[in-house]
């Protein structure tokens, strides 16, 4: 298939129509606003559903009920509007219900600014809503790895029965590049015969967050927990670069940012200081075993983020104190250049 240039958030909105997500809730929010835009016209064409909800907040709670109904449902926002919708977040992991939330993320805290950010790790990654809960997250590093993590979440959530964030930024959003919409086989998924669907002929299906009995509501968060597990031994992913190699220095980032971490990886290269990356595509759950793995091979760690330090807590656990970890950070929307991580690296490495 012929490859088609589309800005991020159409190219998501598209990826996520051909996944079967013909269900859609939202509310405008820069820089995310094409999502809906671009839905508004697409989903007529396809049989599907653009609704325009008056709140993120309702939002979460539209999400709640299209979800325990059956339907393949998601939407998307920014970083405040995902604010908005961490309650329901957390009722629907509790309620084990499938849905997509994809996080084109700002600047902040507060309302920040429109340019991009990855100031929502800690938020999407240690769950952001009340209770003991995880969303899988998923953080695209190109407009081609959006498209292709949209079916993957959809089957994911579905799997699971359980919410799947694709943490994106401002950039990813809105910068343009060539992509191709693959086809994606997955292994079938389980009927939904949990969903509330009618129950004439059989005993009524009952979705439910709230547990007065405390024994009911424990064994509830262990089977949570238990499935955060499985996450954690079957969906880990990430990509490395140049770890074949003898390194001095292991680059941690991922999204924009580590793509800014490629260049000057190979701008120190060139500079003599051998350099290699591991780029998690997952962020919970987290590659810590191979982060580990590859920080004993080096002689210091850094971590490279859009915000002032927030996966580096990750990096450090995962690393503990077998090795110097190391973070350089820009915010208020500003990105990384590749001549500031260089320079960054060369300045641990003197001392």
């Amino acid at each position: 298939m012929a490859k088609v240039l589309m800005k991020g958030n159409e190219a998501i909105a598209e990826s996520a129509v051909r996944a079967g997500g013909l269900l859609y809730f939202g509310y405008p929010i820069t820089p995310q606003s094409e999502i809906g835009e671009y839905l508004a016209r697409r989903m007529p064409e396809v049989g599907g559903c653009f609704l325009q909800i008056e709140s993120e907040v309702a939002v979460a709670n539209l999400l709640y009920g299209a979800a325990g109904a059956g339907a393949r449902v998601w939407t998307s926002s920014s970083s405040p509007g995902i604010s908005l919708m961490m309650e329901g977040l957390s009722y629907i992991a509790a309620a084990e219900l499938p849905c997509v939330v994809v996080n084109i993320a700002r600047c902040g805290p507060g309302l920040g600014g429109i340019l991009p950010s990855q100031g929502d790790y800690l938020q999407a990654v240690k769950g952001g809503g009340h209770g003991d809960y995880h969303c899988l997250v998923l953080a695209p590093s190109s407009v081609q790895e959006a498209v292709d993590l949209m079916p993957l979440a959809f089957d994911r959530a579905d799997r699971y029965r359980n919410p799947v964030i694709v943490l994106g930024d401002g950039m990813i959003g809105q910068m343009m590049e060539p992509v191709e919409f693959k086809e994606h086989n997955f292994p079938p998924l389980p009927p939904k015969d949990w969903a509330t669907t009618g129950c004439k002929g059989r005993k009524p299906n009952v979705i439910n967050s709230l547990y007065l009995d405390p024994v009911e509501e424990e064994k509830l968060n262990f089977k949570l927990a238990a499935k955060y597990e499985e996450m954690k031994r079957k969906e880990i992913r990430f990509e490395e670069m140049e770890t074949d190699k003898p390194y001095q220095v292991l680059l941690v980032a991922y999204g924009t940012t580590a793509r800014v971490c490629k260049t000057a990886m190979q701008r120190l290269r060139a500079d003599g200081i051998n350099t290699a990356l591991l780029r998690p595509i997952t962020l919970f759950p987290f590659p810590e075993d191979r982060v580990y793995e590859l920080a004993q091979r080096a002689e210091f760690v850094l971590t490279v983020e859009m915000s002032t330090g927030q996966m580096v807590e990750d990096v450090r656990l995962a690393v503990g104190r077998t090795r110097p970890v190391y973070f350089y950070g820009r915010t208020g929307g500003i990105v990384p250049s590749p001549e500031e991580v260089v320079e960054t690296v060369k300045n641990h490495l003197r001392r």
